[in-house]
């Protein structure tokens, strides 16, 4: 399984109200987004390397169980993962949630 594979099983799990960079028009779903890539040199070698990147889940859902699935689905998956954020958007009426992750691959 390629590390987008992966990433992408983990938000399917819970949900298919998913998008790639862009905003959806819903009052709930994720967003993801891959970064930079974490490649560990061992003997003028790539030893490891990890794809990082971010998703952020929009929701108009106080305490949205959505949040705890997709951190159990990370686990699942083996994928590291920390929130960086909670925060709840009062232009918008929005809680925002962000996490960042890393997937391994060869």
């Amino acid at each position: 399984m390629s590390w987008y594979e992966k990433i992408i099983a983990a938000h399917t799990a819970v949900t298919d109200a998913v998008s790639h960079g862009k905003r959806l028009k819903s009052e709930r779903y994720f967003v993801w987004i891959e970064a930079e890539r974490d490649d560990l040199d061992t003997d003028n070698r790539h030893g490891e390397k990890a794809q990082l990147g971010y998703t952020d889940l929009y929701t108009k859902v106080e305490f949205d169980p959505w949040a705890a699935a997709f951190e159990a689905s990370l686990n699942r998956l083996g994928i590291a993962w920390r929130r960086t954020a909670t925060l709840y958007e009062e232009d918008t009426g929005f809680w925002h949630y962000r996490w960042r992750w890393g997937v391994r691959y060869a």
